[in-house]
């Protein structure tokens, strides 16, 4: 493995961005009745971090130059 390998802005803002979603959908699942569009909400905010981290990457974010 690169020793820089995923150490750098680009996956860490992939990373935040997906935590905070499971964050979300974890505390919605948490109360009682479940709250569905708080759920749909955070799934949406975690499925976000993928082509949030394409598009950091093209615009060259994923170098560990920065």
């Amino acid at each position: 493995m690169a020793a820089g390998h995923g150490n750098t802005p680009a996956a860490w803002t992939a990373v935040a961005v997906a935590m905070l979603g499971f964050v979300v959908g974890s505390v919605a699942l948490l109360r009682t009745p479940a709250n569905e569009l708080l759920l749909w909400i955070g799934i949406g905010v975690a499925l976000l971090a993928l082509p949030l981290f394409l598009v950091l990457s093209r615009l060259g974010f994923n170098g560990s130059e920065h």
